[in-house]
């Protein structure tokens, strides 16, 4: 994938991970329309990076507000070349998490990212190129401790990523799911479950433990080359993929280490 020259969407671009991918394409040479919740804070990034950007506002998991981040990069750029579906939100915490909490996680974490698959790889099969990106989390390879909306939305982001690759894959679209463990946004500084300062506190904990947080600038350097080298797992955190093959390796080992891991934790 050549970034240089490519059309980009990134979601959730106010902040964090996605106003951090934004700044690294449009240094890479591409065009980028941000879109997020946050209008104000979307189009101060995009005014940021000059005429490389533009913005735009709503929540994306309104299909309208992705149809119209589509339609503003064609208008502004030409044809849609790569999707970053990187917003997301925690949820509630465990069994306790409210109907409401559920459906929040799922709509952003989930059908966001299938809604806008549905609006833009038919055209990208018919092109013979496109490409999808999933910013989804390690806890959708592992789990979250803390957070059940959190954990399961994010292994529904995986295998829906999985899914589009093996559909899709061989028809021109190229397909990237991103799992990263701590970065520094606002997700790690109270966001990731607001309604419960106990259960954040002990999800909070549970990501600074297992390993480095990193800047969103250095996850984004690590996602535009995963990119650049079409690698379906981007890992801002390589130790990730020890973690996952010890938990495929023994199931009912891991299940018992994270619950030793939970109860150090003092969950």
């Amino acid at each position: 994938m050549e970034i240089s020259g490519a059309v980009a969407i990134v979601t959730g671009a106010g902040g964090g991970i996605g106003a951090a991918v934004a700044r690294r394409l449009v240094a890479g040479g591409a065009s980028v329309v941000l879109a997020d919740l946050d209008g104000t804070a979307a189009q101060a990034v995009a005014a940021e990076l000059g005429d490389a950007a533009v913005a735009v506002a709503g929540d994306v998991a309104d299909e309208t507000v992705v149809a119209a981040a589509i339609a503003r990069a064609e208008t502004a750029f030409g044809p849609v070349d790569l999707f970053v579906a990187n917003a997301g939100i925690g949820g509630g915490p465990g069994l306790d998490s409210t109907d409401a909490q559920w459906s929040a996680a799922l709509e952003v974490n989930v059908l966001a990212h299938v809604r806008a698959a549905k609006l833009l790889v038919p055209g990208w099969v018919e092109r013979g190129s496109g490409y999808f990106v999933s910013v989804a989390s390690a806890a959708g390879l592992l789990t979250q401790i803390g957070s059940a909306p959190y954990a399961v939305s994010k292994h529904a982001a995986v295998g829906f990523a999985e899914w589009l690759s093996v559909t899709y894959g061989d028809k021109g679209v190229r397909v990237s799911c991103v799992c990263p463990m701590g970065v520094e946004t606002r997700l790690l500084s109270g966001a990731l479950i607001p309604e419960d300062a106990e259960a954040a506190e002990l999800a909070v904990r549970a990501v600074r433990t297992a390993g480095a947080v990193l800047s969103p600038e250095d996850a984004a350097e690590v996602i535009a080359l995963g990119i650049e080298a079409e690698r379906f797992l981007i890992l801002p955190h390589p130790e990730v993929l020890t973690m996952y093959r010890h938990k495929g390796s023994d199931y009912d080992r891991w299940l018992a280490g994270m619950r030793r891991f939970q109860t150090a934790l003092g969950g």
